[in-house]
């Protein structure tokens, strides 16, 4: 009778090996659920720049990717027309339209550069800003910009940013 407490019955190894088959299982689960809350958890891409090129991607994107509460409607002309390189715009206009949440203030820089422009006053939601003048002269030309719009809090900090391409025509 000593002989057999040593061993294990046929049915003794099977309930063992389905054990230990159930472990791996729940072993490799928890692994894969792990790993793939990791990859929903990475941080949000930003300072995507959006143009006629690749708006649809960015707009699937967008639809991927975790946003901040809040939106902003952006209203503006997209290319901006001066006389000369220190006159006032033609034709360029801001406005933080009444449906948004936010105060706003945006920044214009060169694309080719990374040269700050302009740089606006905090724009209330419901105001604009029109007969804008660059803070840099420039000579007469094309420029193609980039406008980064500064969402704001209740303390004026920036909680978020949106960027978007600009035309700049100067003296033609």
């Amino acid at each position: 009778m000593s002989e057999q407490k040593g061993k294990l019955s046929k049915g003794g190894i099977i309930a063992l090996a389905i054990c230990a088959v159930v472990i791996i299982i729940l072993l490799g689960l928890v692994i894969f659920l792990m790993l793939n809350k990791e990859k929903k958890e990475e941080p949000i891409r930003r300072n995507i720049v959006v143009n006629e090129k690749n708006v649809d991607k960015v707009i699937e994107q967008l639809g991927e990717e975790r946003t901040a509460p809040g939106s902003y409607e952006v209203t503006m002309n997209t290319t901006w027309n001066f006389p000369s390189g220190d006159a006032a715009s033609e034709n360029a206009y801001v406005k933080n339209a009444e449906a948004n949440t936010n105060s706003v203030y945006f920044d214009v820089t060169l694309e080719e550069t990374g040269e700050t422009i302009f740089e606006s006053p905090i724009i209330p939601v419901g105001s604009w800003l029109d007969n804008i003048t660059l803070d840099s002269v420039l000579e007469d030309g094309i420029y193609d910009c980039v406008i980064t719009y500064h969402l704001l809090d209740e303390e004026e900090q920036s909680i978020s940013t949106v960027k978007l391409t600009l035309k700049i025509v100067i003296g033609q």
